[in-house]
């Protein structure tokens, strides 16, 4: 039997802990079975089959641990994942009931001190609240702390004076040398959206120095139209190794998007890393236009997902599908780069790096 987690009051930067980049070997995958028909609206079934291709593609490399409501769940799971050919002897379910299956925003953020046999893993709990838009955040609040159980790691909680320090995954990306991206759209608006009332650029910095070890924060502006999130750099620019950023631009003048990334594509062109020197920014093509109901969709390449023999990325049915393919390939020449149809995944207004959180080794 897992005991409590282990809670700790010191920050993780003060304790010599620090956010891996994403490509960094994994001991697992952490997803959250899909439950909530009202993300996917009829199409649940449709996505569990998503499911079961993500799981199949990242097994051969890494465990995959789906967080389920119940046993019996486990059990409907596991059927899903045998017909679509997964490898289950690479799944491992942890039975916590969530209210979503974002796991990239609720699920454990993992920090670690040290390299090699002598890496030493934690957790960081940074208070999930559905993105300061929804009401039901409460299940998937605890995540965190169920995954520090299971795993037996330490807990950091994150906080802002006596306050909870709010942050989500998908508004974050690292190249695991000490710097950091992300947008002011998401975490310095002051009027919509507001994870952390009151705190300024400097205060939310020194939160991010402070719970990911990070010395170098880049601000991007808005991220793109559709984005439920209000704007989270994972569907707008990633880091794919630690000099090299993918960065989304529309060709297309009229389209809504065209400003929003240029000005996004204007910023970059001042950005410095962590040692003073100019970032290679590679670009990533859009995708046409997706629509339902009259909302424009957050379709976007960089929503891809880097798994420790694969690259999953999103593809919409589109021409760009093929450029953004071979892009991510030869950008990560050791990985098999495979697309996963995300029409309907995307009607949840995210797609892979959404769902997925990783789980350094």
């Amino acid at each position: 039997m897992n005991r409590s987690p282990r809670v700790t009051s010191a920050t993780p930067a003060a304790q010599g802990f620090s956010m891996p980049a994403e490509w960094e070997p994994h001991e697992a995958t952490w997803l959250g079975w899909p439950h909530n028909a009202t993300d996917w609206p009829g199409k649940l079934d449709t996505i569990r089959w998503v499911y079961g291709e993500i799981v199949r593609k990242l097994a051969p490399g890494e465990l995959v641990r789906i967080l389920v409501n119940s046993r019996r769940d486990a059990q409907a799971a596991r059927s899903v994942l045998r017909r679509a050919g997964a490898d289950l002897k690479q799944v491992e379910f942890v039975v916590h009931p969530t209210n979503r299956g974002w796991t990239r925003d609720s699920g454990p953020i993992f920090v670690r001190r040290g390299r090699g046999r002598r890496a030493e893993r934690a957790i960081v709990h940074f208070h999930f609240n559905a993105w300061a838009k929804y009401q039901d955040w409460q299940l998937d609040r605890r995540v965190p702390e169920t995954a520090a159980r299971v795993l037996e790691l330490p807990l950091f909680d994150a906080t802002h004076g006596r306050e909870p320090f709010v942050l989500e995954g998908g508004g974050i990306d690292v190249n695991g040398r000490g710097t950091l991206l992300t947008t002011e759209e998401c975490y310095l608006d002051p009027k919509v959206q507001v994870r952390n009332p009151g705190l300024g650029r400097t205060e939310f910095e020194a939160g991010l120095r402070d719970f990911l070890g990070v010395t170098n924060i880049l601000w991007l502006g808005h991220g793109i139209v559709g984005d439920d999130t209000h704007g989270h750099v994972d569907d707008l620019c990633r880091f794919v190794d630690a000099r090299t950023l993918v960065l989304i631009r529309e060709k297309n003048r009229r389209d809504v998007n065209y400003r929003v990334l240029e000005e996004n594509w204007d910023r970059v062109a001042d950005f410095r890393l962590e040692d003073g020197s100019k970032p290679v920014v590679v670009p990533l093509p859009t995708p046409a236009p997706l629509h339902y109901d009259g909302i424009r969709l957050p379709a976007s390449y960089a929503n891809f997902y880097i798994g420790n023999s694969a690259v999953i990325v999103p593809t919409f049915n589109d021409p760009a599908d093929r450029v953004a393919l071979g892009t991510l390939a030869e950008l990560f020449p050791d990985r098999t780069v495979v697309g996963i149809h995300a029409v309907d995944l995307v009607l949840g207004f995210g797609t892979l790096h959404c769902l997925t959180q990783q789980e350094p080794r």
